[in-house]
């Protein structure tokens, strides 16, 4: 798939992602770089051990990475865990399905991108 077909099967906005990074190929460097971040994977596992402080840092931080790289569907997820985490509330459970379907979105459509 093509970076903007990518960036529509995420959810994202690809005229967006190209006016701040400028080329494909640095959009593309960091899109492939995102996997590796463990951001999702803190988030998780700060939440189901009780962690409230740990899991706001790890959805804050999934958030930005989510926004910095365009993917505003997952980066929309991320900000409402943030916001509720950020008021010292772990009552997150209703809202992570959709940061985990947002996710696995891009982790999966990421090695479909042509080039």
């Amino acid at each position: 798939m093509d970076t903007q077909t990518f960036y529509k099967t995420v959810g994202g906005d690809y005229n967006e992602i190209m006016a701040r990074l400028m080329t494909e190929e640095r959009v593309l460097r960091f899109v492939r770089k995102f996997p590796a971040d463990g951001s999702y994977a803190l988030l998780k596992q700060s939440l189901s051990g009780g962690n409230q402080e740990e899991a706001f840092r790890a959805a804050h931080t999934l958030k930005g990475v989510a926004q910095n790289l365009g993917f505003n569907a997952l980066y929309e997820k991320a900000a409402a865990v943030t916001e509720i985490l950020r008021g010292g509330s772990m009552e997150v459970a209703a809202l992570m399905p959709a940061v985990d379907e947002a996710y696995k979105t891009v982790i999966d459509a990421i090695p479909q991108i042509d080039g």
